[in-house]
């Protein structure tokens, strides 16, 4: 059975590269090598390639694995930690 990739609007997909050039620069800054962190993190080096470029396509646990060895994995907590519009109709649920 063939994956479906998935569909990211050019706008968003600005958004991931962002964050692979994050992580990037996070294991540059660690004098980290691509080959250290892909062991570490249990991945192919050509998938800490595809991380580091923000690739869709790479599995959450991957990005995990990656900022784990990087020390930032409670960074993954503040993914929808604001989430300020879904206070908002809690918010109107209440008020009925």
């Amino acid at each position: 059975m063939k994956k479906k990739r998935q569909v990211i609007f050019p706008k968003y997909n600005q958004m991931l590269e962002q964050m692979g050039e994050n992580i990037k620069l996070a294991r540059k800054r660690r004098r980290l090598t691509t080959i250290q962190v892909s062991e570490r993190a249990d991945i192919a080096r050509s998938t800490l390639y595809l991380i580091e470029k923000g690739d869709a396509g790479v599995t959450l646990g991957a990005y995990f694995n990656v900022l784990r060895v990087l020390g930032l994995q409670s960074d993954i907590l503040k993914l929808g930690a604001d989430d300020e519009f879904g206070r908002k109709l809690q918010d109107l649920e209440l008020l009925k």
